[in-house]
């Protein structure tokens, strides 16, 4: 699909790591080069007509992001680096305020770092408890194996809807709708998901989401808080500075801004947000089902032509996205994937920022091959004939 609007395609590789981060369509470069070339001021800080035209593009991104999750005011869009910068704002600047000693937060053994490591920071801090939801045989979140772990000091259930080495899709809309009138908050991040389904915060009572521009064929750099208003307004800034404050006295007096300039303190990556509004309009002339079914296609043809090879361990066969763990029995995954790169065949290995999955598929490092929607059966096919080949390794020796 739309393989043409890619030019990092014509340097014949086969890119299957789309999970880390996409290649990027040539919309993104002319967006961001218009941006550096016609009208490079700074935003929210002047009142010429380069500095508002900035303004106009920068927030109309803002807006955008608001129809595509389904948010219900632009002010509840924050920018921020990326995920990982997104989860550490809500839990630092509010979770750090709002819960206490004993006060429970519910995650997986199959979360990414970035939604493990600061509830442990938390937890060392404030003393909170960290609990795992249960998962099934194949790995999976199920809404009955979270009700197995919930109890009256349970605060939060924070979990990716995607989960970057498994690829299983959690019920996101089943818990949502099963926490709602319960007080617990419903944290998701998106990272993995945004760009291969439609997400609503509101018909899955989400309360705080993140996700990041680069993961949807967007810029580096760039990443997206979403949080319920009435949350938001009670968040306390991590980071002080230029853009946040409306006054300050050198008696220590300061009044700070309202969201969503609150959290957005400093100059942002002002290029990358405006290319990503180029993005977003980009993926909005395309149909999320249609890429949704395309790459469960692709998936599915994988999965068949990979179980053809007798030295194949797939780890996640029954998850949903568009990911595929595995290694080659006795070829250590980091080689795999440099005699991959010999047939420009890019893919990822090693634990992928997910070092306690191990616990659950007892293997530390593994080869994963995440698709997009400029990926090909042929690519596939070529995928196979690598692994394949009788001398594979003879070659990586």
């Amino acid at each position: 699909m739309n393989r043409e609007d890619f030019p990092l395609l014509k340097q014949n590789i086969i890119y299957f790591d789309n999970g880390a981060t996409t290649l990027k369509p040539k919309v993104l470069s002319e967006a961001t080069s218009k941006y550096y070339n016609e009208y490079s001021a700074n935003a929210h800080r002047g009142d010429y007509d380069l500095s508002l035209k900035v303004d106009m593009e920068y927030e109309d991104t803002r807006k955008l992001v608001k129809k595509l999750i389904n948010a219900s005011d632009s002010s509840e869009i924050i920018f921020t680096n990326n995920t990982t910068d997104s989860i550490n704002k809500i839990v630092f600047g509010y979770y750090q305020y709002q819960l206490k000693p004993d006060d429970e937060v519910i995650i997986t053994l199959t979360e990414h770092a970035s939604n493990i490591l600061p509830w442990f920071e938390l937890q060392d801090k404030i003393g909170i408890k960290i609990k795992y939801i249960p998962l099934t045989e194949n790995h999976e979140v199920t809404l009955n194996n979270l009700k197995k772990v919930i109890t009256d000091k349970t605060k939060v259930v924070s979990i990716a809807l995607m989960s970057n080495v498994i690829g299983d899709i959690r019920p996101v809309e089943e818990i949502g709708n099963y926490l709602k009138d319960k007080d617990i908050d419903f944290m998701v991040d998106a990272a993995q998901a945004i760009a291969h389904q439609k997400i609503d915060v509101k018909k899955y009572f989400i309360d705080f989401m993140a996700f990041s521009a680069h993961k949807m064929y967007g810029p580096t750099g760039v990443g997206v808080l979403y949080g319920r208003k009435d949350l938001l307004n009670m968040c306390k800034p991590i980071i002080f500075g230029g853009g946040m404050n409306a006054s300050f006295k050198s008696d220590g007096f300061r009044i700070y801004n309202e969201i969503p300039s609150l959290l957005e303190a400093g100059t942002p990556n002002i290029a990358g947000v405006i290319g990503f509004k180029a993005i977003l309009e980009y993926l909005d002339k395309l149909d999320i089902e249609k890429i949704q079914k395309y790459e469960q296609d692709l998936k599915n043809y994988a999965l068949e032509k990979l179980k053809e090879i007798d030295n194949i361990t797939i780890y996640n066969e029954q998850s949903k996205g568009p990911i595929i763990t595995f290694n080659y029995q006795g070829i250590f995954a980091q080689d795999l994937a440099i005699y991959l790169n010999k047939h420009h065949i890019c893919v990822r290995a090693g634990n992928h920022c997910a070092k306690i999955v191990k616990d659950i598929i007892n293997v530390k490092n593994t080869v994963r091959i995440s698709f997009g929607l400029y990926n090909t059966k042929e690519e596939i096919n070529d995928l196979i004939k690598a692994l394949k080949n009788e001398k594979i390794k003879e070659e990586i020796i």
